[in-house]
């Protein structure tokens, strides 16, 4: 009896010390960190330039009187409609029979002489911008045969869209300067008629200066800006009114030359916090191919460029928006409707290579990945991680190779 007394105690006291071991062993186990994880998933993704620009008039043009005279006083206040070719905006009369001599004549001759000229380029652009617009939609033509065959990708067919949508503009933009030139040769000949009529017959039956001569508006618009608007003697070429049409704008961006290497005629554009309740959409047609320097906010010396966009949304949808009004441009240089990308936050280095940490059995394991665009906020892998694993995010110094984890819930 006594020596099985002995042995039970003894078999509990071994009892006793193997649980406390195994106590002391699970309190000195690793145990699990908390960590954030997403599953990863192939969506778009788009790296794309911000920051802010101000909406223009495409076109303006300047009123200037091709004759010297005696201007009228304009009664045309800002903001008045005009009509091309029908609304007389400025009246000269001659200022006094003995100025019109020989040498008014030639320089009217001379004026003549230099509108005929600049008609002449005008209509070769507008020439050449048509033979542009022909070829990009015959290439637009061949691409749809192509993709009616599986012989072409999508993204080729989209930029032959943009292109036939580039040399449009193109095109109305050469056309308006010819309009705009062919008025100032008609302007620069009836000045000229005028002052040889005056230099054959100077007074009217009365003693009067004969034949006022009017100056009709060049385009079908808004006064935007009446730079001689009281009576005055002028010389030939004095700017009276600035004309445009306040429905025809675009937008200029200024962006860091850093950003504007990536910036390419075609690219898509979203406008947004302009005042209305949805975002505008656009098109880059013009990166100007010189920058200029501009003081930051913070007073740091930026180099920037211009970039000139243009609206592809409808007139409705931007009826409240005018000349000179805030926009936020959001230039698209890069995009893919479906490429697995993870956020920056879970991507670290590991020597030259990027890294992230995969959940594997409830532990942490390093993976090495190749990383594509980065927008800033998220990342492409273009290699090293397959959909519906699970990548730790932001992972903090406690987490490194095969350390258990335990994902957060809620």
């Amino acid at each position: 009896m006594t020596v099985a007394v002995v042995w039970i105690k003894r078999l509990v006291l071994a009892a006793i010390a193997a649980l406390m071991g195994l106590a002391v062993l699970v309190a000195f186990l690793p145990r699990p960190v908390n960590v954030d994880v997403e599953i990863v998933q192939a969506g778009p993704l788009e790296v794309a330039v911000r920051d802010d620009g101000r909406t223009r008039l495409r076109e303006r043009y300047v009123v200037s009187t091709p004759i010297s005279g005696r201007l009228r006083r304009i009664t045309l206040e800002v903001g008045d409609r005009v009509q091309a070719g029908e609304t007389v905006v400025a009246q000269l009369e001659p200022t006094s029979p003995t100025l019109l001599d020989p040498r008014e004549l030639a320089q009217a001759e001379a004026r003549v002489k230099a509108a005929e000229g600049r008609h002449r380029r005008s209509q070769t652009e507008l020439e050449k911008a048509r033979a542009d617009l022909e070829q990009a939609q015959n290439d637009l033509v061949r691409l749809k045969e192509l993709e009616r065959r599986n012989a072409t990708t999508a993204t080729e067919l989209e930029q032959g869209h943009l292109n036939v949508r580039i040399k449009t503009e193109e095109v109305k933009s050469a056309e308006f300067m010819t309009e705009i030139t062919q008025y100032e040769l008609e302007q620069m000949q009836a000045a000229l008629l005028h002052v040889t009529r005056q230099t054959d017959d100077p007074l009217s039956s009365n003693g009067r200066p004969a034949l006022e001569f009017n100056i009709t508006s060049p385009i079908t618009g808004r006064v935007l800006r009446v730079m001689q608007e009281s009576a005055a003697v002028l010389t030939a070429g004095s700017a009276l009114l600035e004309l445009g049409d306040p429905n025809d704008l675009e937008v200029v961006v200024d962006i860091l030359s850093t950003d504007a290497v990536r910036v390419q005629p075609g690219q898509k554009v979203v406008l947004e916090h302009w005042g209305g309740p949805e975002p505008l959409l656009g098109m880059v047609r013009l990166v100007e191919p010189s920058g200029f320097t501009k003081i930051s906010a913070l007073g740091v010396e930026e180099q920037r460029v211009n970039v000139v966009i243009d609206f592809t949304e409808s007139l409705g949808k931007r009826m409240t928006l005018g000349d000179g009004y805030r926009v936020e441009a959001r230039i698209i240089v890069w995009e893919n409707d479906r490429t697995i990308s993870v956020p920056t936050g879970a991507l670290f280095r590991t020597g030259e290579d990027w890294a992230v940490f995969v959940v594997e059995h409830g532990r942490a394991v390093l993976r090495r990945v190749d990383v594509g665009e980065n927008n800033g906020l998220r990342a492409q892998v273009l290699s090293g991680l397959a959909e519906g694993e699970e990548v730790i995010l932001h992972p903090s110094d406690q987490i490194s190779d095969g350390v258990p984890v335990k994902t957060r819930t809620g």
